[in-house]
């Protein structure tokens, strides 16, 4: 069934931008910021749009966290935007189709949970447990879960 919720509420999923480009009912909002003099200001101010960029860093660093996990933070950011640039503008060429393959976020429910589920473990004996377990196991791998 469709909920059709009023809210989805996401700070570091910049791929959902792209949404409001082909969904009509999705609207993109952000915390307005600025930069001055490298230090970052939060305007508390909700503005239409998505963010330019993440904050996350700053955040970190406004919380407290330790300087050797900010300078991590940003060794590792500055890596992953050397290695894949930022896109400055989301691409709005995606196509419907393209919405329809992708891959729900909660799967269908898999039949080894439901028979997982259904066991009475209380009235099996350590043995029968045990069995159970090792047929479970195979049972994953044959389907190729891990």
């Amino acid at each position: 069934p469709r909920l059709r919720s009023k809210t989805l509420f996401a700070t570091h999923y910049h791929e959902l931008v792209e949404l409001a480009s082909f969904l009509p009912r999705v609207k993109n909002f952000n915390v307005a910021v600025t930069e001055e003099g490298g230090k970052v200001i939060f305007l508390r101010k909700v503005v239409p749009g998505g963010a330019d960029k993440s904050y996350g860093i700053h955040v970190a660093q406004l919380a407290g966290l330790p300087m050797s996990v900010v300078h991590r933070a940003q060794e590792v950011l500055a890596g992953l935007e050397s290695s894949h640039p930022r896109r400055k503008q989301y691409k709005a060429a995606r196509s419907k189709k393209a919405l329809a393959q992708q891959l729900p976020l909660f799967g269908d429910k898999s039949p080894l949970v439901d028979e997982i589920s259904q066991l009475d473990i209380d009235s099996m004996s350590p043995l029968e447990a045990i069995s159970k377990l090792y047929e479970l196991r195979q049972k994953a791998k044959e389907t190729g879960l891990r």
